[in-house]
């Protein structure tokens, strides 16, 4: 499986779907099933029962995952594909649009 271009902690838009423009920080990413799941959009609403950690239960708001391929790494204000690049002996993400190095 190739390498995933997208990290926790990016900044990220939203280009397909019903959230389509929104803009978040990624909050965690799943390699394996392609998932991303970003601060802010595709908000569900989870009916919880009471529980210890959540002793009155009711309705809660979290994040819904969105599928890698419907989100652009944000640089500089703008959405742009990621890249590759060996610089010395580490590897390391650049931006498409300008070549500047991400990390």
């Amino acid at each position: 499986m190739a390498t995933c271009k997208i990290k926790k902690g990016d900044t990220v838009q939203v280009i397909a779907g019903r959230n389509k423009g929104k803009q978040g920080k990624v909050v965690s990413v799943d390699a394996k099933k392609g998932k991303v799941l970003v601060e802010g959009v595709n908000m569900l609403t989870k009916h919880t029962k009471p529980s210890a950690a959540n002793p009155d239960g009711g309705i809660t708001h979290q994040e819904g995952a969105i599928d890698l391929s419907n989100v652009m790494y944000v640089h500089n204000g703008k959405p742009t594909r990621v890249g590759f690049r060996v610089d010395g002996e580490k590897k390391v993400r650049i931006a498409k649009s300008t070549g500047d190095v991400i990390d």
